[in-house]
């Protein structure tokens, strides 16, 4: 069991005060609360959560369904619209007691996502409440003033979002030990648009919750946003099911050839550096990654003491080596998530000038990825210390892929990668763990051979040529 460390209790501790401090207006005797709606949104919210707390129920549909109580927030800000903030803010409670927790200690996590929601839930309605959100509703016939209800619903959405990223920074920087800037980073920018699409999802049930259908109706609601959530939650775990995959190769990779321990991903990096410096839309992005990560998992059909060899390589041994493009595409030929990847991770060491191999394209008949993977190739491999070969400086690593455009490399991805350095920088991680120069008479580019009758490769190619 993972331990709490002291200030993190200390904060959970606030934060249960706090949401008790919050309730408390509504369990005083003589409290004008509308039970009856308090106890149906309760229920409501908390059965929205309870088929993902029941394992049998989630491994019956594949594990497929919704997880987190961020999935039924809707619920929570049509409470926020509908009731008194002590009110609301008991709506909270038994779903997010109820909510399903993927690590332990699971008591503390359950009180504190009930604390964090109730204060956030009871804030929000402070908020809508202000505005006078109970009038724009209106009830029964009268139709609700709805250019003006946007506003105390767009509030109590905004509120309800600036709570929950406060809240969560705060515990991720008391319980894991992140610097105080560092854990609320990016949270408000990834929260913002959910809530205001929440917001107006709560807005439509307190609509309808006040209209002469009643509660019934506004339970339609749900049901899209439990679709979009059900197809959300499909398409993370089948982003996670893809990098899973990638991982197993490259972990495979690894453990064959130590030599190049960690290039594979540094080649993925600065191959997106290239790709986002092109323009290229996002959804190409991720694909490019994977060319880079995936170039060199042909290695795996290459006998290892080729890989490991000291010494020059055997003209067979040469032949042997240079038809590592043409494994790999073989292995993940079947993958279709990959798409333009698999032409990359087959033509990476083509060459512009056409000497490259296994097929030697020449300048536009070579696919853009592959032109793209070269040049991160070439300059992880210059740039990393390896046990046979020290780092260059990234500057000198730049000055001999510019010398190299045009015969070998595309001059476009050249000048897009050195643009993207002046921009982001470059930080080249020890690939080994120590340096020694290369053996005597092993050539300084290491064992995968350079193409055939060509200009030679960088000084400092790796004997993989990754």
């Amino acid at each position: 069991m993972k331990v709490i460390p002291r200030a993190a209790r200390a904060y959970i501790g606030c934060a249960l005060l706090g949401a008790g401090a919050c309730v408390l207006p509504a369990l005083r005797p003589g409290a004008a609360v509308p039970w009856g709606t308090v106890a149906l949104l309760a229920a409501l919210y908390a059965l929205c959560e309870l088929p993902a707390r029941c394992r049998l129920i989630d491994r019956a549909l594949g594990r497929s369904l919704p997880v987190g109580t961020g999935s039924f927030f809707p619920v929570l800000l049509a409470a926020a619209l509908l009731l008194p903030p002590a009110a609301a803010a008991l709506t909270a409670l038994p779903g997010s007691l109820l909510a399903r927790v993927e690590e332990p200690p699971a008591a503390p996590r359950r009180a504190w996502r009930a604390a964090a929601a109730a204060l956030a839930v009871g804030a929000a309605a402070l908020t809508a409440d202000a505005l006078g959100a109970a009038t724009a509703l209106g009830r029964g016939p009268d139709a609700p003033d709805l250019p003006y209800a946007l506003l105390p619903a767009g509030a109590a959405a905004l509120v309800f979002c600036l709570a929950l990223t406060a809240l969560d920074g705060g515990i991720r920087a008391t319980a894991g030990g992140i610097p105080p800037r560092a854990a609320w980073r990016g949270l408000l920018g990834r929260s913002l648009v959910p809530h205001t699409v929440h917001g107006l999802a709560g807005l439509m049930m307190a609509v309808l919750w006040r209209s002469t259908y009643g509660p019934v109706a506004a339970l339609f609601v749900l049901l899209p946003m439990y679709i979009s959530s059900w197809v959300f939650a499909q398409y993370h775990r089948e982003r996670a099911a893809h990098q899973a995959t990638v991982r197993a190769l490259v972990q495979a990779v690894d453990i064959k050839d130590r030599y190049t321990r960690g290039h594979s991903e540094r080649v993925g990096q600065a191959s997106v550096l290239i790709a986002r410096e092109l323009g290229m839309a996002e959804d190409r992005l991720d694909v490019v990654r994977f060319a880079g990560i995936l170039h060199d998992v042909g290695k795996l059909g290459v006998p290892t003491r080729v890989l490991t060899k000291d010494g020059p390589l055997t003209p067979e041994e040469r032949r042997v080596i240079e038809l590592h493009p043409e494994y790999g595409h073989e292995m993940v030929r079947g993958i279709g998530f990959l798409g333009e990847a698999r032409a990359a991770i087959l033509h990476h060491h083509e060459r512009m000038d056409g000497s490259g191999y296994p097929y030697g394209l020449h300048g536009e008949q070579i696919p853009e990825f592959a032109r793209v993977v070269a040049v991160a190739d070439a300059f992880d491999a210059m740039t990393s210390t390896r046990s046979y070969s020290r780092a260059r400086p990234v500057p000198t690593a730049l000055a001999e892929l510019e010398r190299c455009a045009g015969t070998q490399f595309d001059p476009r991805m050249v000048a897009a990668l050195a643009q993207a350095l002046d921009r982001h920088g470059w930080q080249p991680a020890v690939t080994a763990d120590e340096a020694r120069p290369n053996p005597p008479g092993t050539p300084p580019g290491g064992n995968v051979p350079p193409p055939r009758e060509a200009t030679p490769e960088p000084a400092d190619r790796p004997r993989e040529r990754a």
